[in-house]
């Protein structure tokens, strides 16, 4: 991998107002391209809001659709990747969590979260591809809040030569404290058995449907170490520079760099 500036907002979404949405992603593009950001991760259906209803279809687009194209064209105007989350509509109207990876160039990478869990298995289908995405010199894979909870993608998006993983939240409950200490239980696995950089972030604050989001984003080193941490009822970004050397370090030691010495044969 390259070095490289890499952030992640924690935001606040509406529900069903994708055009409100919108202009606040954009407010966020503005202040990580004066950060010299490469790259900006937001939280899961940031642009869609999130809410256990079936009316949440409503906001459901095609990609390529309208929302795509405005990414598209942030990512043009600031020159920056962006990922970033919505519902997406299949041709059989099924209905996805889907986070997008827009870059200059106009290319639209598309991520259907694979895990559903229980009290959203009535709205959204499930993903059925386990992918990675190559932007600015780095590989990486998505995974999408409930997905962070089986380390076998981990290590199957590891195993397919992914340099960091990013993982961005809609989770609601807990306070932001209380949200980080439950992350830390898996992230920092997820992070130091596959020697790999963990990116995550959540919404924030309370929408319309009485449901609350902590504010919590982390960053996580490929030792498993937190390297940036943000704990808030409020919106914010942290921001952290990628070093390649990093990654180098535990790859390039014999005990520390596991992925190596597996052995699938048995298991």
């Amino acid at each position: 991998m390259k070095d490289i500036r890499i952030a992640a907002v924690i935001s606040h979404s509406k529900i069903y107002d994708i055009d409100h949405n919108l202009v606040f992603l954009e407010k966020w593009l503005k202040l990580a391209n004066d950060a010299g950001v490469r790259i900006v991760c937001f939280p899961e259906l940031n642009i869609s809001g999130y809410v256990i209803d079936k009316r949440i279809a409503e906001t459901a687009e095609e990609i390529p659709g309208r929302i795509s194209k405005k990414l598209s064209e942030f990512s043009l105007k600031y020159n920056i990747v962006i990922l970033a989350g919505m519902i997406e509509k299949d041709k059989n109207d099924r209905i996805y969590s889907s986070h997008i990876v827009a870059k200059p160039d106009g290319d639209i990478g598309i991520y259907r979260k694979l895990h559903i869990a229980p009290v959203e298995k009535e709205l959204f289908s499930g993903g059925d591809k386990v992918q990675l995405f190559e932007a600015e010199g780095i590989k990486f894979g998505i995974q999408l809040c409930y997905d962070a909870h089986f380390p076998e993608l981990s290590t199957r998006m590891a195993l397919k030569g992914a340099d960091m993983l990013f993982i961005p939240h809609a989770s609601p409950r807990k306070t932001p404290d209380e949200k980080l200490k439950s992350w830390l239980r898996h992230l920092t696995a997820r992070a130091f058995d596959n020697g790999l950089f963990v990116v995550a972030c959540n919404q924030c604050g309370k929408n319309s449907a009485g449901l609350f989001f902590p504010g919590t984003g982390v960053i996580i080193n490929p030792s498993g170490n937190v390297i940036e941490k943000y704990t808030s009822e409020n919106e914010g970004m942290i921001v952290s520079d990628f070093k390649a050397k990093d990654l180098d370090i535990v790859r390039n030691h014999r005990m520390s760099y596991f992925l190596p010495n597996r052995r699938p044969e048995l298991y």
